[in-house]
């Protein structure tokens, strides 16, 4: 029991850890809801936990209650982390490899809007101004 419970709790830390709130980190899986809710699907390649510009987005952006009612309305949100200081799972390290390939990113954070079948629709990243310049950008960018 002894060696089990650090295990456990490793294992619970790792996938809370792995995405922020209300995102996914499984594509596949958002390009099915996107479809179902008729939405196109924000990628946020992210080093959650080294990236100064990608913290400074959450917390300016991803964290506020105005993007959040504009994410809920309009998008799937998908979270593909980049971290130093923990582990992902190898499935969802791979897959966050393979789409920064696909998608060409060379910095973080690159937000990545795609239709919902994965087709790439526009780009962005850090956008100064809180919500309301980010969803201005980001609606340039679609």
């Amino acid at each position: 029991m002894k060696t089990l419970l650090p295990f456990l709790t490793m294992l619970i830390l790792t996938n809370f850890a792995s995405a922020k709130d209300g995102c996914l980190d499984d594509f596949e899986k958002a390009k099915v809801q996107a479809k179902a809710e008729n939405k196109k699907i924000l990628l946020d390649f992210t080093g959650s936990d080294w990236c100064g510009w990608c913290k400074k987005l959450d917390a300016e952006v991803f964290s506020q209650p105005a993007w959040k009612e504009y994410a809920a309305k309009h998008l799937v949100l998908v979270e593909l982390d980049f971290p130093r200081g923990f582990q992902l799972s190898p499935e969802t390290k791979a897959q966050n490899e393979k789409l920064a390939q696909k998608f060409k990113v060379q910095g973080y954070p690159t937000i990545v809007i795609t239709s919902s079948s994965g087709n790439r629709k526009g780009e962005l990243g850090y956008t100064p101004g809180g919500p309301a310049a980010f969803i201005k950008a980001l609606e340039k960018a679609k």
